[in-house]
């Protein structure tokens, strides 16, 4: 009998569901890990920007290492939560699990990544500004 608690699951919030398609590939047919960064880069610019009430940027992005691959045809999770609120910056970690094509249970996810991001808010002139406090 296995506990529960054992298994791994995703941290956070669902913040961006996207497919691998044929057009994502690289020259040799695979998803790039720079596809799946970029995506991350976005949830947790969406995940900031609440925290922030506006516009928020990436000035770092801790550790990542890639656990699997990403195939064509899988469905791409990436999860958000919110760490550390600072006076102007935000931490966020983010995580991506994935669902295989013609995986045999549909709610069966692959952890592929996870990393901290660091983003700052930035004022209508791109210059850093304080977090509003909640």
């Amino acid at each position: 009998m296995t506990d529960l608690d054992d298994i791994p699951a995703p941290q956070g919030q669902l913040t961006l569901k996207l497919l691998a398609s044929r057009q994502d590939t690289n020259l040799y047919g695979d998803i790039p890990g720079g596809w799946l960064v970029s995506h991350m880069d976005q949830a947790a610019e969406l995940a900031a920007g609440r925290v922030a009430h506006g516009r928020t940027a990436t000035v770092a992005i801790e550790a990542m290492d890639f656990l699997c691959p990403v195939r064509i045809g899988s469905v791409v999770n990436i999860f958000t939560e919110v760490r550390e609120i600072g006076r102007s910056s935000i931490k966020i970690d983010v995580e991506v699990w994935s669902r295989p094509p013609q995986e045999r249970d549909p709610d069966e996810l692959h952890k592929v990544t996870e990393a901290r991001f660091v983003m700052v808010a930035l004022d209508e002139n791109g210059r850093i500004r304080a977090v509003p406090e909640a």
